[in-house]
Protein backbone atom coordinates (compact mmCIF):
# COMPACT_ATOMS: atom_id res chain seq x y z
CA UNK A 1 0.00 0.00 0.00
CA UNK A 2 2.80 2.25 0.60
CA UNK A 3 4.15 1.75 -2.71
CA UNK A 4 0.96 3.02 -4.74
CA UNK A 5 0.84 6.28 -6.62
CA UNK A 6 -1.69 8.91 -4.86
CA UNK A 7 -3.85 10.29 -7.32
CA UNK A 8 -3.91 14.51 -7.85
CA UNK A 9 -6.88 15.27 -6.16
CA UNK A 10 -7.60 12.37 -3.98
CA UNK A 11 -8.21 12.54 -0.03
CA UNK A 12 -6.26 9.95 1.94
CA UNK A 13 -7.78 8.90 4.65
CA UNK A 14 -6.61 6.53 7.90
CA UNK A 15 -9.37 4.80 9.58
CA UNK A 16 -9.28 4.17 13.67
CA UNK A 17 -11.69 1.55 14.92
CA UNK A 18 -10.90 -1.14 17.25
CA UNK A 19 -13.60 -3.16 16.08
CA UNK A 20 -11.81 -5.51 12.63
CA UNK A 21 -15.54 -6.05 10.89
CA UNK A 22 -16.57 -2.17 11.58
CA UNK A 23 -13.39 -1.46 9.92
CA UNK A 24 -12.91 -3.67 6.90
CA UNK A 25 -16.86 -2.04 6.03
CA UNK A 26 -15.94 1.53 6.54
CA UNK A 27 -12.74 1.16 4.33
CA UNK A 28 -14.56 -1.03 1.50
CA UNK A 29 -17.48 1.84 1.86
CA UNK A 30 -14.50 4.49 1.16
CA UNK A 31 -12.46 3.10 -1.18
CA UNK A 32 -15.49 2.92 -4.01
CA UNK A 33 -14.94 6.17 -4.25
CA UNK A 34 -12.48 7.30 -6.94
CA UNK A 35 -11.83 10.60 -4.80
CA UNK A 36 -10.99 8.99 -1.38
CA UNK A 37 -8.23 6.54 -0.56
CA UNK A 38 -7.65 4.57 2.66
CA UNK A 39 -4.01 4.64 3.23
CA UNK A 40 -3.95 3.25 7.18
CA UNK A 41 -5.78 1.43 9.85
CA UNK A 42 -5.08 1.52 13.71
CA UNK A 43 -7.08 -0.68 16.05
CA UNK A 44 -6.16 2.26 18.83
CA UNK A 45 -5.57 5.71 19.76
CA UNK A 46 -2.13 5.61 20.12
CA UNK A 47 -1.46 3.68 16.47
CA UNK A 48 -3.75 6.38 15.05
CA UNK A 49 -1.38 9.10 15.97
CA UNK A 50 1.76 7.14 14.80
CA UNK A 51 -0.09 7.11 11.30
CA UNK A 52 -0.89 10.72 10.99
CA UNK A 53 2.79 11.32 11.76
CA UNK A 54 4.04 8.82 9.47
CA UNK A 55 1.15 8.74 6.87
CA UNK A 56 0.11 12.51 7.23
CA UNK A 57 -2.93 11.89 5.92
CA UNK A 58 -6.21 14.58 4.66
CA UNK A 59 -8.99 12.93 6.79
CA UNK A 60 -8.79 10.98 10.41
CA UNK A 61 -11.84 8.63 11.21
CA UNK A 62 -11.72 8.10 14.80
CA UNK A 63 -13.80 6.22 17.29
CA UNK A 64 -14.38 7.30 20.66
CA UNK A 65 -14.03 3.97 22.63
CA UNK A 66 -10.78 2.48 21.95
CA UNK A 67 -8.13 0.29 24.13
CA UNK A 68 -5.24 2.22 25.80
CA UNK A 69 -5.88 6.06 23.76
CA UNK A 70 -9.37 6.74 23.14
CA UNK A 71 -10.78 8.97 20.99
CA UNK A 72 -10.16 12.08 22.96
CA UNK A 73 -6.98 11.75 23.89
CA UNK A 74 -6.08 10.86 20.31
CA UNK A 75 -7.71 13.53 18.56
CA UNK A 76 -5.98 15.48 20.45
CA UNK A 77 -2.38 14.48 19.57
CA UNK A 78 -3.52 14.50 16.21
CA UNK A 79 -4.54 18.05 15.95
CA UNK A 80 -1.29 18.86 17.95
CA UNK A 81 0.68 16.85 15.58
CA UNK A 82 -0.66 17.80 12.47
CA UNK A 83 -3.35 20.88 12.49
CA UNK A 84 -4.27 20.10 8.95
CA UNK A 85 -5.34 16.46 8.87
CA UNK A 86 -9.30 17.07 9.73
CA UNK A 87 -10.94 14.48 12.31
CA UNK A 88 -13.84 13.01 12.21
CA UNK A 89 -15.29 10.84 14.73
CA UNK A 90 -17.46 8.14 13.89
CA UNK A 91 -19.13 6.49 16.87
CA UNK A 92 -22.35 4.87 18.96
CA UNK A 93 -22.24 7.28 21.86
CA UNK A 94 -24.16 11.12 21.16
CA UNK A 95 -23.56 12.16 24.81
CA UNK A 96 -23.26 15.91 25.28
CA UNK A 97 -20.23 15.15 27.04
CA UNK A 98 -18.18 13.15 24.36
CA UNK A 99 -19.68 15.94 21.73
CA UNK A 100 -17.78 18.67 23.72
CA UNK A 101 -14.90 16.93 24.84
CA UNK A 102 -13.68 16.16 21.15
CA UNK A 103 -14.77 19.46 18.90
CA UNK A 104 -12.61 20.81 21.46
CA UNK A 105 -10.08 18.46 21.37
CA UNK A 106 -10.24 19.68 17.24
CA UNK A 107 -12.71 17.27 15.75
CA UNK A 108 -14.19 19.01 12.59
CA UNK A 109 -16.89 16.59 12.46
CA UNK A 110 -19.18 14.02 15.01
CA UNK A 111 -21.50 11.57 13.00
CA UNK A 112 -23.14 8.22 14.71
CA UNK A 113 -22.42 4.33 13.23
CA UNK A 114 -26.31 4.04 12.36
CA UNK A 115 -25.70 7.02 9.80
CA UNK A 116 -26.26 6.15 6.15
CA UNK A 117 -23.17 5.18 4.45
CA UNK A 118 -24.16 7.72 1.69
CA UNK A 119 -23.42 10.57 4.81
CA UNK A 120 -19.78 8.68 5.69
CA UNK A 121 -18.75 9.37 2.40
CA UNK A 122 -19.99 13.27 2.19
CA UNK A 123 -18.80 13.55 6.06
CA UNK A 124 -14.91 12.81 4.96
CA UNK A 125 -15.57 15.15 1.45
CA UNK A 126 -16.94 17.59 3.74
CA UNK A 127 -14.02 17.91 6.68
CA UNK A 128 -11.57 17.65 3.84
CA UNK A 129 -13.14 20.85 2.28
CA UNK A 130 -13.24 22.81 5.53
CA UNK A 131 -17.05 21.95 5.87
CA UNK A 132 -18.35 21.11 9.60
CA UNK A 133 -20.00 18.00 9.55
CA UNK A 134 -22.73 18.78 13.02
CA UNK A 135 -26.01 19.34 12.89
CA UNK A 136 -26.81 23.41 13.14
CA UNK A 137 -28.44 23.22 16.61
CA UNK A 138 -25.82 21.11 18.14
CA UNK A 139 -22.99 23.29 17.14
CA UNK A 140 -24.68 26.41 18.24
CA UNK A 141 -24.98 24.65 21.65
CA UNK A 142 -21.28 23.42 21.81
CA UNK A 143 -19.70 26.72 20.41
CA UNK A 144 -21.91 28.65 22.66
CA UNK A 145 -20.74 26.73 25.47
CA UNK A 146 -17.38 27.25 24.65
CA UNK A 147 -17.67 31.04 23.95
CA UNK A 148 -19.51 31.43 27.80
CA UNK A 149 -16.38 29.61 29.21
CA UNK A 150 -13.99 32.18 27.08
CA UNK A 151 -15.50 34.85 29.03
CA UNK A 152 -13.59 33.91 32.26
CA UNK A 153 -10.55 33.92 29.98
CA UNK A 154 -8.60 36.80 29.83
CA UNK A 155 -9.23 39.52 26.60
CA UNK A 156 -6.42 38.43 23.67
CA UNK A 157 -4.04 41.56 23.07
CA UNK A 158 -5.82 44.14 20.89
CA UNK A 159 -3.39 43.76 18.14
CA UNK A 160 -4.30 39.75 18.13
CA UNK A 161 -7.44 41.12 16.53
CA UNK A 162 -5.80 42.33 13.33
CA UNK A 163 -4.57 38.98 12.27
CA UNK A 164 -7.68 38.27 10.30
CA UNK A 165 -8.53 40.90 7.74
CA UNK A 166 -12.35 42.73 7.75
CA UNK A 167 -13.45 39.73 4.90
CA UNK A 168 -11.56 37.06 6.55
CA UNK A 169 -13.99 37.83 9.37
CA UNK A 170 -16.73 38.00 8.13
CA UNK A 171 -16.26 34.81 6.19
CA UNK A 172 -15.87 33.40 9.40
CA UNK A 173 -19.26 34.97 10.94
CA UNK A 174 -21.18 33.73 8.69
CA UNK A 175 -19.97 30.00 8.85
CA UNK A 176 -20.12 30.45 12.74
CA UNK A 177 -23.66 30.53 11.84
CA UNK A 178 -23.79 27.05 10.27
CA UNK A 179 -23.93 28.61 6.70
CA UNK A 180 -22.15 26.10 3.90
CA UNK A 181 -19.50 27.78 1.67
CA UNK A 182 -22.24 28.13 -1.06
CA UNK A 183 -24.37 29.86 1.16
CA UNK A 184 -21.52 32.30 2.10
CA UNK A 185 -20.87 33.00 -1.21
CA UNK A 186 -24.25 33.75 -2.47
CA UNK A 187 -24.29 36.15 1.00
CA UNK A 188 -21.13 37.80 -0.18
CA UNK A 189 -21.59 37.97 -3.89
CA UNK A 190 -18.63 36.30 -4.52
CA UNK A 191 -17.19 33.00 -5.84
CA UNK A 192 -17.15 29.72 -4.17
CA UNK A 193 -13.34 29.56 -4.76
CA UNK A 194 -12.99 33.04 -3.08
CA UNK A 195 -15.01 31.73 0.27
CA UNK A 196 -12.77 28.82 -0.07
CA UNK A 197 -9.63 30.78 -0.14
CA UNK A 198 -10.33 32.73 2.95
CA UNK A 199 -11.32 29.92 4.88
CA UNK A 200 -7.71 28.78 3.83
CA UNK A 201 -6.21 31.80 4.77
CA UNK A 202 -7.92 31.58 8.20
CA UNK A 203 -7.01 28.35 8.86
CA UNK A 204 -3.43 29.30 8.29
CA UNK A 205 -3.58 32.38 10.44
CA UNK A 206 -5.26 30.27 13.39
CA UNK A 207 -3.62 27.40 12.89
CA UNK A 208 -6.69 24.52 12.37
CA UNK A 209 -7.73 22.59 9.73
CA UNK A 210 -11.03 23.17 9.73
CA UNK A 211 -14.13 25.25 10.16
CA UNK A 212 -15.44 23.98 13.05
CA UNK A 213 -11.69 24.80 14.64
CA UNK A 214 -11.62 28.13 13.38
CA UNK A 215 -14.63 29.15 14.86
CA UNK A 216 -14.14 27.98 18.12
CA UNK A 217 -10.61 29.60 17.95
CA UNK A 218 -12.16 32.74 16.45
CA UNK A 219 -14.52 32.81 20.02
CA UNK A 220 -11.78 32.04 22.18
CA UNK A 221 -9.62 34.92 21.09
CA UNK A 222 -12.48 37.23 20.52
CA UNK A 223 -12.61 37.49 16.54
CA UNK A 224 -16.24 36.40 17.22
CA UNK A 225 -18.65 37.28 19.67
CA UNK A 226 -21.70 34.68 21.19
CA UNK A 227 -24.10 36.87 19.16
CA UNK A 228 -22.51 35.86 15.98
CA UNK A 229 -23.81 32.23 16.06
CA UNK A 230 -27.72 33.54 15.92
CA UNK A 231 -27.42 35.86 13.36
CA UNK A 232 -28.49 34.58 9.73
Amino acid sequence: MADKKPVVGTIRVIIAEDHAVVREGTRELLEREKDIEVIGEAADGAEAVALVDKLRPDVAIVDISMPGMGGIEATQKIKALRPSTAVLILTAYDDDQYVFALLGAGAAGYLLKDVPSAEVVRAVRAVHAGEPVLHPAIAKKVLAKIASEATNDEPPPQASRTVLTDRERNVLRLAACGMSNASIASRLSISLRTVQSHLSHTFDKLGVGSRTEAVIVGLRRGFLELGDLDES
